[in-house]
């Protein structure tokens, strides 16, 4: 593996050539570039993301979100682990909240997953999730692809999962596993009922201890709240089961249960399906995002905002009616 100088600005081919070696600080600083704001950045990320593409795409994509408490970083270390002693080269794209002051990352998930992230097998990026909604931090799709690249045939993605909708993670993975709880209150249940649909597995956490005899009948009720929902366009009929990270148990089924998935999947169609799909998602994201930039980044829209504002606040012209003109301002320009 080749060693290049930490401070030194590297060309296109050392980044492509250092993430397709393997390289983690390579890859580190690349994800830097791809999450930074400066046109330079952006010209270069560009560059690099379609360099690495042909190499992409070999890992099953696994989204994990959870009510707040669920002891989610727990479930993906133990899980993380368990994955590098079967073989696999583990990445785990942890989004994180947000401050609202700094738009910094608050919880920081390497200090959280101590033990994974000492090994040499499993890479863990921490991002904050910024204004992105449902916590799926704006670049995470381009990172997932040179994680790919750089060999990691497992990619989690953690999500923030304080209510938000999850609809981003789930459009950009193959597989959406839901942590639960037994016996949560009934202002985190109603967390779940905008996910519950798109899970392909429901696992209730911390089944262990005076705890068990709930998660079991927490399992039954998921089971017969899931057949409810119509099948899925996989084909894939949702699996609950019980495990407890903490404990190191029930995380080799939850594998099983996603091994099953894939070869589902693979079998009828529906994964290459689900894939190109998503491609095409990833293309039209990145269409809305240019379009939100140019919008922003004009001086004269800047000014013209302004002006609105103080239109609004002012009562003299309604906040629609507001969009309205300056929308119709900028299509002039075209």
């Amino acid at each position: 593996m080749k060693n290049y100088k930490a401070k030194s600005r590297l060309t296109v081919e050392q980044y492509i050539n250092g993430i397709l070696e393997g390289n983690r600080v390579i890859l580190s600083r690349a994800i830097t570039v791809i999450e930074s704001n400066l046109e330079s950045d952006k010209i270069l990320a560009k560059e690099i993301i379609q360099g690495v593409l042909p190499n992409s795409g070999n890992s099953i994509r696994i989204g994990i979100t959870g009510v707040p408490g669920v002891g989610k970083s727990t479930f993906i270390e133990v899980f993380g682990k368990y994955l590098v002693e079967k073989g696999h080269k583990v990445a785990i794209l942890s989004i994180d909240p947000s401050s609202q002051r700094s738009r910094g990352s608050i919880l920081g998930d390497k200090t959280r997953m101590e033990e994974l992230a000492t090994l040499e097998e499993a890479y863990i990026r921490p991002s904050a999730s910024g204004d992105t909604l449902g916590g799926v931090a704006n670049k995470t799709g381009e990172t997932l692809f040179l994680c790919e690249a750089a060999g990691y045939d497992v990619i989690l993605i953690e999500t923030v999962g304080v209510g938000q909708s999850e609809t981003a993670v789930h459009g950009m993975t193959d597989f959406f596993l839901l942590l639960m709880l037994a016996g949560a209150g009934d202002e985190l249940q109603g967390i779940k009922k905008g996910i519950m649909e798109m899970a392909d597995m429901v696992v209730i956490n911390k089944a262990d201890g005076d705890n068990v005899r709930m998660s079991e009948l927490a399992k039954r009720q998921y089971q017969n709240a899931l057949h409810i929902f119509p099948l899925s366009d996989s084909g894939w009929s949702p699996k609950v089961s019980t495990a407890s990270a903490i404990k190191n148990i029930g995380i080799d089924s939850v594998w099983e249960t996603i091994l099953e998935f894939k070869k589902l999947v693979d079998e009828n169609g529906y994964f290459l399906k689900n894939r190109n799909q998503q491609q095409i998602q990833w293309m039209y994201n990145n269409i809305n995002e240019e379009l939100k930039h140019l919008f922003y980044g004009s001086d004269t829209i800047a000014e013209q905002l302004k002006e609105l504002e103080e239109a609004i606040v002012s009562s003299t012209i309604s906040p629609v009616k507001a969009a309205q003109n300056i929308i119709e301002k900028y299509k002039e320009t075209f």
